[in-house]
């Protein structure tokens, strides 16, 4: 890694630890973990952060260990066809190094603003590294909870980071030698320690990146022998990534491919992180080692850095993912959370951030279909799309998993920003197909001024051409496609829509759009037709069985919806809900057993509650979270927060009228967001 490039790594690293996340006045918020190895650095540690040994740690001990822990299982996914003729199915995949927040000072579970890295194209990615690390802080980093509930509830793995700074920037050889030293029998008992607290967490495996100098031959073997350990010791379940830094003489020295000198890692690994200064004729001979060793040229990420220019990085695509023959290896984005960190100041809502992440997954064409060409080879020109959506009951709200404000049916029941990766929805995986008759294309994104359900719903904006309007050529009738799925449909299947038109917008007329035998062959369903000038939330339920004609079953290859606006003008439509589901809901069995297990009083009067419960003892069908609300005097409740794990943190919770006790109730929402009956515990003041 050249000394710009290793410059930048140690300013960001520098940043982190100088940016902790005030704690709260009292010490019961959770924050995602990091350790040393074992050995901690000497003096007064900076500011909130907490200097704790991973060979210290045990489950039984980590007071926020239920906070942490990630429940949302792996979903299996599968691959569509893909929307154009450049995408490839079994090539090239991405991993992505993303850093969601500082090392220290990171909430467990999300915090009180929508200025945050709300990833959503989990459909590109075959695996998200959880990067960070300091040596003022710490070097092991656990993803918390949120982001992988998100991810897998995508089918995307989450790996934490073990990060061994240079010499220059902090680095100490000890901490190396720690991570690797050996017990009376051989084995490594940090790499046990790893697989534990992989396990205890509930995320997938580690990225290991050794860039401390100094090290010899015995400390590069017995490297190597721990990532073979930890690899075969977490099994299937546990997925290693190696960077290319360290060679197996023990020295740092990035390769930038596979060889000789870092290729013993690589096999002990599934997969390694090529360092960016990478060639073409060094990925193509990196290729063929990796075949000689019996293994995929696609387990190799070429590394790409975008960190400092996104989508104006210059970079040698065709070295990768060449157009006119097989791709040569896969590509890893480091820092893809730029979308988000070089929003201007006068602009990070959640809006801004989420035009500028579809540029950099789908391309300036905001259209995977016609991804176009241009310095920027976006993921969606080369890499197919996955999706989740195999299985009946499916819902959505068009959660991004940040917002302005929380809406249930409709209603804003909290004002405060947010942010909360674990309450995010299955999102359009393809940004966005669009099928018009006219020359213009409508607008299509998530915004954050209205929802039904959750902080954000999808808005389409166009005009159609019968008044001319601005001289603008006509965007309707257009058909969006959402989602490329597998959806077993019956004769008993139904889907739901909670749509309505906004203030100043033509009349709408809507159609749902379902593909069946091929992906690009619509047939239509009549929704309704929506008066001009807004008219409020309108939910419609629509029965399929009209689509099997006569069949017993069918499988739903696309969902999608169109809109046509029959007397012209300018439409502005909002889709707040879409579910699909083969009968009346059962509400899910209440949570059990909610008990508040800390408290203590903030400075300025409000209370900073640990709650924990225990999943129902009546299960109805899987659970998508659970939803904590205030009861306030008079019967109204007041929206505190959701997680999908049993233990939640309120950090300001507000009495009202001078209560003696306060009523939290928490409930199980499943996946067509019907909620359980509120189990309560009382908080006395």
């Amino acid at each position: 890694m050249n000394l710009t490039r290793r410059q930048a790594l140690a300013a960001a690293l520098v940043a982190t630890a100088a940016r902790p996340v005030t704690p709260a006045p009292t010490d019961l918020q959770p924050y995602a973990s990091y350790w040393y190895p074992d050995t901690l650095p000497p003096g007064t540690p900076p500011p909130g952060v907490r200097r704790r040994s991973l060979r210290a740690w045990t489950p039984a001990g980590d007071p926020d260990l239920a906070f942490n822990r990630a429940t949302v299982p792996l979903a299996p996914r599968f691959v569509p066809p893909p929307p154009n003729s450049t995408a490839r199915r079994d090539e090239a995949r991405i991993s992505a190094l993303a850093a969601f927040a500082p090392t220290s000072g990171n909430p467990s579970q999300g915090s009180a603003t929508a200025d945050y890295y709300a990833l959503t194209h989990w459909a590109y990615l075959d695996e998200l590294v959880f990067w960070g690390g300091s040596s003022d802080e710490g070097l092991i980093l656990a993803p918390n909870a949120p982001v992988v509930d998100a991810a897998h509830r995508n089918g995307v793995p989450v790996l934490g980071t073990v990060f061994l700074p240079p010499t220059a920037y902090g680095g100490r050889l000890e901490w190396s030698r720690d991570l690797v030293r050996r017990d009376a029998d051989g084995g490594f008992p940090l790499a046990d320690k790893l697989v534990e607290v992989a396990r205890a967490y509930g995320f997938d495996g580690w990225f290991l990146n050794a860039e401390t100098g100094g090290g010899d031959a015995r400390l590069g073997a017995d490297t190597r022998d721990f990532v073979a350990y930890l690899r075969r010791r977490g099994g299937p379940g546990l997925r290693v990534t190696w960077y290319d830094a360290m060679a197996i003489s023990g020295d740092i020295a990035w390769q930038n491919e596979l060889n000789d000198r870092n290729s013993p890692f690589f096999r002990a690994a599934d997969t390694m992180f090529l360092n960016f200064n990478w060639s073409r004729t060094g990925l193509t001979s990196s290729g063929e080692l990796a075949r000689s060793l019996g293994r995929s040229p696609y387990e190799l990420w070429a590394g790409i850095d975008v960190e400092a220019n996104g989508w104006d990085t210059r970079v040698d695509w065709d070295a990768v993912v060449p157009a006119g023959r097989p791709h040569v290896a896969s590509f890893g984005f480091y820092r893809s959370e730029w979308t988000w960190k070089s929003l201007p100041g006068t602009d990070r809502g959640p809006a801004a951030f989420h035009a500028r992440d579809d540029r950099f997954w789908s391309s300036a064409s905001l259209d995977p279909a016609r991804p176009g060409t241009g310095p920027w080879r976006a993921p969606a020109a080369s890499v197919a799309d996955r999706s989740t959506l195999t299985s009946i009951p499916f819902a959505t709200t068009f959660n991004t998993g940040h917002g302005l404000g929380w809406y249930e049916r409709g209603v804003r029941v909290a004002d405060a920003p947010w942010n909360h990766l674990g309450l995010q929805d299955r999102l359009p995986g393809r940004r966005w197909v669009i099928r018009t008759a006219g020359a213009a294309r409508p607008v299509v994104g998530f915004d954050f001024a209205d929802a039904w359900r959750g902080g954000s719903s999808l808005l389409i904006e166009g005009v159609d051409g019968v008044e001319s309007v601005d001289g603008r050529e006509s965007a309707f009738p257009s058909t969006v496609e959402l989602y490329a799925a597998r959806l077993p449909l019956s004769p008993a299947t139904v889907a739901e829509l909670a749509h309505r038109t906004e203030p100043g917008s033509a009349a709408v007329r809507v159609e749902l759009a379902v593909a069946l035998d091929e992906p690009d062959r619509f047939t239509y369903l009549p929704v309704g037709a929506l008066p001009a000038g807004g008219s409020g939330w309108t939910t419609t339920t629509l029965p399929l069985d009209r689509l099997l004609r006569g069949r017993a079953a069918a499988t739903a290859h696309v969902l999608g919806v169109r809109l046509t606006a029959p007397d012209g003008g300018r439409v502005r439509w909002r889709l707040g809900e879409l579910a699909l589901h083969d009968g009346p809901p059962v509400p899910p069995g209440p949570p059990d057993a909610p008990t508040v297990t800390a408290s203590a009083r903030n400075p300025d009067g409000t209370a900073a509650l640990r709650l924990t419960w225990a999943p129902a003892r009546r299960r109805t069908g899987p659970l998508r979270h659970y939803e904590l609300h205030q009861v306030v005097p008079g019967g109204r409740r007041r929206f505190l927060g959701g997680t999908c794990g049993h233990a939640y943190y309120v950090p300001a919770l507000r009495r009202t009228a001078g209560e003696e006790a306060t009523r939290i109730e928490v409930r199980a929402v499943d996946e067509l967001y019907t909620a359980s009956a509120p189990a309560s515990v009382a908080h006395r003041w």
